[in-house]
């Protein structure tokens, strides 16, 4: 259907119906069985059997298909757009060398234009494996011209959703403390102005703060933004670093200074005690749940099934583009079940059904977002993912939760819908040149690599 004859959906009193096989909700029931969503504008109507809907509303048009898989769209807890242009570069380091030679050379040298297009290419992979939502951290230096406000173009350009945050540090010397808030409110302002973000004020970690930047910057939070966005307990050498400087684990940090008053999203949390377990879950930070990214740079295993246990509500993350590589959540969500499998030597350490819950209504809800997104029911917003039932991957379907977990990837992502606009239709992204962008982005990778340096690294990893 062209783009023309989507508005004339969203225009139309009745709405129109979105038909699968199997409507899965994340939440009650779990499946409807030949089901369907009616959509008004950018709102879920009802959600029930197809014969019922299609009685009541025989005006509506009827997508998706007989043999499709509903199901909400997914929630995407953690990322970096800022990393879009340096994917596959710097495989053999671990977090801290991995940081200091390539996030620390290319931060410098990130504008407006590179937020802009860099989102644009996350964005399109994260749509074509039905993210609908994506939760995300900036990181760059700061520039006498803002240069976060490009990724809320790029959200809107795309009709991506997005919660958007500057990870904000001073620990390189000589970053002007100013000039790092100057670029919170430019970004707050810029997600103020658009139809589809939030803003969250981010922290790189609490060793990228000073005490009285971490002090200021909960206060500015707590005045401007809808949360915080932080990496916690990434790695025992960064906790090692905050018990010898600050006599404290950096969730007890955290907690002592007033940042989990605030609606709080922590990625990574490997590394945990029992008491940060503890913190986390009686002040209800939600955690980011990265496995792919935690893999490449061997940085551990999120305890998922203690953190769940405990009441902690975790999500799913893609992270960024230079330590995944592949902006896609399918290939997450199957890697966050094979992860834990392996690491508890337990094939039910992590269920389809868990991990499916973790990608939609428990990722809202780690965001504080649950009651408008993350599940199928009335009252929503209509972020919907369609799943090709007449693809070869999906031709036998005895579990769709399985299905979509195990047997999914990109291709039978067929159509995706955010607040009721078709931004996926048959597999192709609506409204962008998708060839134009990935030659511009090649233009803007390439000198960005040049001035950041990154020649010699691209030359060491071969030689490795």
């Amino acid at each position: 259907m062209s783009s023309e004859g989507t508005a004339h959906l969203r225009q139309s009193d009745a709405g129109f119906l979105i038909r699968g096989k199997y409507v899965l909700t994340a939440s009650e029931p779990e499946m409807i069985s030949d089901g369907a969503v009616r959509v008004v504008s950018d709102t879920i109507a009802d959600i029930g059997s197809f014969d019922d809907l299609s009685s009541r509303f025989p005006s509506c048009p009827v997508l998706g298909g007989s043999n499709d898989i509903v199901t909400p769209g997914f929630i995407n807890t953690h990322g970096h757009f800022s990393e879009a242009l340096v994917t596959g570069i710097a495989e053999n380091f671990a977090l801290g060398d991995w940081l200091r030679v390539l996030i620390d050379a290319v931060a410098p040298h990130l504008n407006r234009e590179s937020a802009f297009i860099g989102t644009l290419l996350g964005g399109v992979q994260m749509l074509r494996t039905g993210i609908t939502l994506t939760n995300d951290m900036f990181v760059c230096d700061p520039r006498t011209t803002s240069v976060t406000p490009g990724v809320v173009q790029g959200l809107e350009e795309l009709g991506l959703k997005g919660i958007v945050s500057y990870g904000a540090s001073d620990r390189r010397p000589g970053t002007p403390v100013e000039d790092v808030f100057a670029e919170h409110a430019a970004l707050c302002e810029a997600a103020a102005a658009s139809t589809l973000c939030r803003f969250r004020v981010g922290m790189a970690t609490v060793a990228a703060q000073a005490p009285s930047m971490f002090a200021r910057s909960v206060d500015f939070a707590s005045l401007n933004a809808d949360g915080i966005h932080i990496h916690l307990h990434e790695t025992r050498e960064e906790i090692e670093f905050i018990r010898e400087s600050r006599h404290m684990s950096p969730i007890a940090y955290c907690a002592q200074n007033g940042l989990f008053a605030l609606p709080t999203l922590a990625a990574h949390c490997v590394w945990l005690e029992d008491t940060d377990i503890r913190l986390l879950a009686s002040h209800g930070v939600g955690v980011a749940y990265n496995p792919v990214s935690n893999m490449i740079l061997a940085s551990g295993v999120c305890p998922v099934s203690r953190l769940r246990g405990s009441g902690i509500n975790v999500g799913l993350g893609v992270d960024g583009p230079a330590s995944n590589d592949r902006q896609d959540m399918l290939e997450a969500i199957k890697t966050g079940v094979l992860l834990q499998r392996l690491d508890q030597l337990d094939p039910a350490a992590l269920t389809a059904r868990e991990a499916f819950r973790m990608a939609t209504i428990e990722g809202a809800a780690a965001l504080h977002l649950e009651t408008a997104v993350g599940s199928l029911e009335p009252g929503k917003a209509a972020d919907l993912v369609v799943f090709d039932g007449g693809s070869p991957a999906l031709a036998n379907v005895h579990d769709p939760f399985q299905a979509i977990v195990y047997c999914a990837g990109p291709r039978e992502v067929k159509d995706v819908w955010v607040a009721g606009r078709r931004r996926v239709a048959d597999g192709e992204l609506m409204g962008v040149d998708v060839p134009a962008l990935v030659s511009e982005s090649r233009k803007l990778a390439n000198r960005l690599a040049r001035r950041a340096g990154l020649g010699e690294l691209s030359l060491l990893a071969t030689s490795n």
